[in-house]
């Protein structure tokens, strides 16, 4: 049989020549993997700028004039509200972005920046932890969970700071560290009392505190931290009150007694810090917190049997924020809820 020596020496050629070659690119693929390519270090603002889950904040930043601030020379810890952070707090695009005053954003933004430290997860401790940011006077409040098992916060990463979460950390920056959260966080406008008494959907809580004396007025208006689980009109009408006159006509110890049932201290217990199990309040009763699926968390006292109260969700109605739990106030934060707490 004729065969073509020359053919045949070309073809095995060609095959070692291709063996050879895949075995490089495959040499080369190794090292790839052992020796991944690290982006050059940027700054906090070219950082913002470069993730894609940031685009409102990089608007956000943009629109109040923040970006030489974030990319100075530090060192600044920023939580960086992701785009889904700024659509929950009603900012539903650019657009609601560029159409925010400016002096609004400038708050906001300021009130995510800590400046002079650069603070890594690992920094931060069990429990609450009081940080001063950027935005004079006011403090965020960063919070490491005791544990993740049955509690809100095994969401993310266990750290979380007012109603956020931390749900990406340690992003690094030549400038500071950048930590990605779940929610937009809003500075306090007053303390419990004056935000209590600024909301019409709390106006007969409102009549039942000043009913209570500067007992009750002075400890909303304090310094003493609390949690106010915050009984809504709604709430106190299918509790019997249905109007003012209703809560006047009560017996004063009676109304004391309901009243401080619906205060924790001292605490600022924001919702990612709330855990199943009994809470002393500040009446010397105890309710008992059940975190459910979707964030969902209600609160159940002994006088009320087995009718829990829901601890109210935020809502956006026409582009703007209702915000029914999580409310930050100087000296606490309130949650609105669904049932009137009986002691």
């Amino acid at each position: 049989m004729y065969t073509n020596q020359h053919v045949t020496t070309w073809g095995k050629l060609c095959l070692v020549g291709v063996t050879l070659l895949t075995m490089t690119l495959s040499f080369v693929a190794c090292k790839d993997e052992e020796n991944p390519i690290v982006p050059p270090p940027q700054t906090i603002g070219s950082t913002v700028i470069s993730n894609r889950q940031l685009g409102l904040l990089e608007a956000a930043v943009r629109r109040a004039g923040l970006t030489a601030t974030l990319n100075g020379t530090g060192p600044f810890t920023v939580f960086a509200p992701s785009d889904a952070a700024f659509q929950a707090a009603g900012f539903a695009d650019t657009a609601a972005i560029n159409r925010a005053p400016v002096a609004t954003l400038q708050q906001i933004l300021s009130y995510h920046v800590i400046s002079g430290s650069a603070l890594s997860s690992t920094a931060i401790t069990t429990g609450q932890t009081a940080v001063p940011t950027s935005l004079s006077s006011a403090a965020v409040y960063v919070s490491r969970a005791t544990s993740t098992s049955g509690t809100s916060s095994s969401v993310g990463t266990g750290i979380s700071v007012n109603n956020a979460r931390v749900i990406r950390a340690d992003q690094q920056a030549t400038n500071g560290i950048v930590h990605i959260i779940d929610r937009v966080l809003l500075p306090p406008a007053g303390n419990v009392l004056q935000l209590v008494a600024a909301d019409p959907d709390l106006s007969l809580l409102v009549t039942a505190a000043t009913l209570g004396g500067t007992a009750v007025t002075g400890a909303l208006s304090g310094n003493t931290p609390l949690t106010v689980f915050a009984p809504t009109n709604a709430a106190f009408n299918a509790a019997g009150y249905r109007t003012a006159a209703d809560i006047q006509a009560a017996p004063v110890a009676a109304l004391t007694a309901i009243l401080t049932n619906h205060v924790v201290a001292p605490a600022r217990a924001y919702s990612p810090t709330i855990v199943n199990g009994p809470v002393t309040t500040f009446g010397g009763g105890s309710v008992t917190a059940t975190v459910g699926a979707n964030d969902a968390i209600t609160l159940l006292s002994r006088g009320n049997g087995t009718n829990a109260a829901n601890v109210l969700q935020n809502t956006v109605t026409n582009g703007a924020l209702v915000q029914n739990r999580d409310i930050n106030a100087t000296n606490g934060v309130i949650h609105k809820i669904d049932r009137v707490l009986l002691p």
